[in-house]
């Protein structure tokens, strides 16, 4: 009877032991994790990110957060004379723009006719040398064909009242060659007036070469000037956009200026973020290496707890024997 008493004493003792070491096991491992989620959430709010407000000469800009600390929203104030360079940069922009739609009907009128000139340099072009020499000579010869007519009449009239129309002399038997043909026997007056009309038509035929290239030269010409006058007419819509062009340059650097304070802010929280990122790093580490080490330690204090059990039971089997 008494060994069954002794038995069953042992075996609460040990049970009671037990259940003491795992409880004081559990809270050591509650303490850990409550210092764990401590540690992170103040490593997640060194990490959040906290624009600073600034003033300067240009503006000031300002944050709104709720009642967490999180960003909900941002601006900027730009100083009241930069804002007032800024509005009337504004307003010449505004009328610029009314000038820039003024000069498009001059765009399109120089755009017309630099079309038509360049089109006209194209037919001078087109046309072949021999045919611009060809017509050249025709042309020529059009107008010295009336004069012509009346210096030949005048030169029959002239003959046939003094008796010598139908002269000819210096015909010879004995050509230039062996068996040719001798020369013929002409009117010296006939002679020089027709020796004359070959010699002009000799100087046509050599003007009419030069003339084929100047016409070329032209047409060149004509196309380049087209091609100029409707870059011009390009020309004229940036020039007169230049206005509002500069006037909105202006106007977006007195903004700029003013929100300068807001991306300095920006970026000091960024920065600040940044280094409270890295601090955390370091937090989270060093808790994570003290639970570890206060792991080790609770579970050896839970062993040496429930090994003061033994002694206790074996004194009580003494008593009890």
């Amino acid at each position: 009877m008494a060994t069954t008493n002794l038995n069953t004493t042992q075996g609460l003792l040990s049970g009671i032991g037990n259940i003491y070491a795992s409880n004081q096991a559990a809270g050591a491992s509650t303490d850990i994790a409550n210092a764990l989620l401590a540690q992170g959430q103040q490593a997640a709010e060194m990490t959040q990110f906290r624009p600073v407000g600034i003033t300067s000469r240009f503006g000031t800009s300002g944050f709104q957060f709720d009642d967490k600390g999180r960003l909900i929203g941002a601006g900027y104030q730009v100083a009241p004379d930069v804002a007032a360079m800024r509005e009337a940069l504004l307003a010449q922009a505004g009328q610029a723009v009314g000038g820039a739609a003024q000069a498009q009907p001059l765009q399109q009128a120089a755009l017309v006719g630099g079309t038509g000139l360049f089109n006209l340099g194209q037919q001078y072009v087109a046309e072949s040398p021999e045919a611009a020499r060809q017509r050249y000579i025709s042309q020529q010869q059009a107008l010295l064909a009336p004069g012509r007519e009346q210096q030949l009449a005048q030169l029959t009239n002239q003959q046939q009242q003094q008796g010598r129309l139908g002269l000819a002399v210096g015909g010879t038997q004995a050509g230039y060659t062996p068996g040719g043909a001798g020369l013929m026997a002409t009117n010296p007056q006939m002679a020089a007036y027709y020796n004359a009309i070959a010699q002009q038509d000799a100087q046509l035929a050599a003007q009419a070469q030069q003339a084929a290239i100047q016409q070329a030269q032209a047409g060149q010409g004509l196309m380049t000037g087209g091609l100029g006058v409707a870059g011009g007419g390009y020309g004229l819509q940036t020039q007169a956009l230049a206005p509002f062009t500069t006037a909105l340059t202006g106007a977006t650097t007195a903004e700029a200026l003013g929100q300068a304070p807001l991306t300095l802010g920006s970026t000091l929280g960024q920065q600040q973020a940044s280094a409270g990122a890295q601090a955390g790093q370091f937090l989270t580490g060093g808790a994570k290496s003290a639970a570890e080490y206060q792991a080790q330690a609770a579970k050896a204090q839970a062993g040496a707890t429930a090994g003061l059990v033994d002694p206790i039971a074996q004194l009580i089997s003494g008593l009890l024997t």
